[in-house]
């Protein structure tokens, strides 16, 4: 006690956790005022050696080691925190894991979040949006929140220019044997969402859907043939294992796990029951390896899950499971999405557990869908999605955009949505089947 107590030396050096210091500092914020005082930074360096090349039990057996981790853990510099988005965030955040790194590698299944607490709530997302304000609800149930919320970006320059550039990027096809670049389209879409505000962002992932077509939309969002998709499905826990050897994808992963991981504390299922928080760690991911999407376009059940499966785990299979069910099985991330589809963060949708998930038949590629066609009132099919193979069986007539040709019968449409299925019926066809049966009743009575 007394030789850790002559290496901490004096209390609270101007490096250290000032008088009346009340919450954390940016870890650049923090860097700079260690190295400015000598016992600060000779222990901040004494610990960057023992944590290098040593495991947790080693550099906790070292004396100096230990010494310097106390010293430095009533510090600003232990308890700084980075902003998202900050100009210097990946700085900030290699100086975070600088100390960090080693103290809970192999101890912890989740670590804590690098990053500042999240304050704000959903409702000032939706005020920003104004997604519901102003509009007839008969208007509103008929709505293509997907479609209205690409339209909306399209008239912020900010929002309309990042959009097109990660698009463009990521559905150009390379070669015959690389439909894309799979790391510009990452950068690309880290950088939309990075810099976008949250009232764009988030209609175009969250919107609510009533149809498959408008749920194809939503799905396509990320373009998912090149950011989300690939020909195999890793492990899961390797594709953990590779993002936390990035810092950037591993601070991101953690903010996703401490403000989205299910607690039953709340009645959302979130803690805090703050659901921008785990929306916002949500889409912090979209761009790395580890990029989450909806698994299929089904209407009734909300599936997310990074492309990933937990096959060949051996004994790390629990772990694995574990791991995914964090995304497909997370009632805090579903209520989250349900709740700002839904235009509320107070009463998140129940949901129903005996609803079924059809998975739709899966194009080898679906380009991204027109902002200038209403899909809502398309009957969702990878065919309808691609060109028309065979305009001239199906009776359909091709109404062809610069991205993609949608189907229309030429018949006049009538729409009948139902729960799990969207059905098209002509009226006249079945005028003409009620006169066929009038005539064949008749024919008896006339013999």
């Amino acid at each position: 006690d007394e030789i850790l107590r002559s290496l901490a030396g004096p209390p609270s050096p101007p490096g250290l956790a000032p008088p009346g210091w009340r919450g954390p500092v940016d870890c650049v914020r923090a860097n700079e005022l260690c190295a400015g005082e000598p016992s600060c930074s000779s222990r901040y360096r004494t610990l960057r050696q023992c944590l290098a090349g040593r495991d947790r039990n080693t550099m906790l057996a070292n004396k100096e080691c230990q010494a310097a981790l106390e010293v430095l853990q009533e510090s600003a510099l232990y308890h700084c925190r980075c902003k998202r988005g900050m100009k210097k965030e990946l700085q900030c955040l290699q100086i975070y894991w600088s100390i960090h790194l080693g103290l809970t590698e192999g101890e912890e299944f989740y670590e804590a979040s690098p990053y500042e607490p999240v304050t704000s709530r959903l409702s000032d997302i939706f005020r920003l949006a104004s997604i519901f304000s102003g509009m007839d609800p008969a208007a509103t149930s008929r709505s293509n929140h997907c479609l209205d919320a690409a339209k909306a970006c399209n008239l912020n320059d900010n929002c309309k220019r990042l959009r097109s550039g990660y698009i463009s990027t990521c559905s150009r096809e390379l070669s015959a044997t690389e439909p894309c670049s799979r790391r510009k389209c990452h950068k690309a879409l880290r950088q939309f969402f990075d810099r976008v505000p949250g009232e764009f962002t988030f209609r175009l992932l969250f919107c609510s859907c009533k149809d498959r077509a408008c749920a194809e939309r939503r799905r396509q969002t990320i373009v998912p043939s090149c950011s989300y998709e690939d020909k195999d499905k890793p492990n899961c826990l390797d594709l953990r294992g590779a993002c936390r050897a990035d810092h950037l994808c591993r601070s991101r992963l953690a903010d996703f796990h401490t403000n989205c991981q299910a607690t039953f504390q709340f009645l959302t299922a979130c803690p805090g029951d703050n659901f921008q928080a785990c929306l916002g760690s949500y889409a912090g991911l979209i761009g790395f390896d580890i990029t989450p999407n909806y698994v299929d376009a089904s209407t009734t059940s909300i599936t997310i899950s990074p492309w990933c499966s937990c096959k060949g785990s051996g004994n790390m299979e629990e772990e694995c499971e574990k791991f995914l069910r964090d995304f497909t099985e997370n009632p805090c991330l579903r209520n989250a999405i349900q709740a700002f589809g839904n235009g509320t963060d107070v009463h998140p949708a129940p949901r129903n557990p005996n609803a079924a998930v059809t998975v739709p038949p899966r194009a080898e590629k679906s380009p991204v869908l027109p902002d200038d066609v209403d899909d809502s009132n398309t009957a969702y099919d990878t065919s309808a999605i691609g060109t028309c193979t065979s305009p001239q069986e199906q009776g359909l007539k091709p109404n062809k955009s610069k991205e993609q040709s949608l189907c229309y019968s030429e018949a006049q449409l009538t729409t009948e949505v139902m729960p799990e299925q969207k059905t098209f019926t002509d009226p006249k066809a079945g005028s003409r089947r009620q006169r066929q049966s009038r005539v064949l009743l008749l024919i008896p009575v006339l013999i």
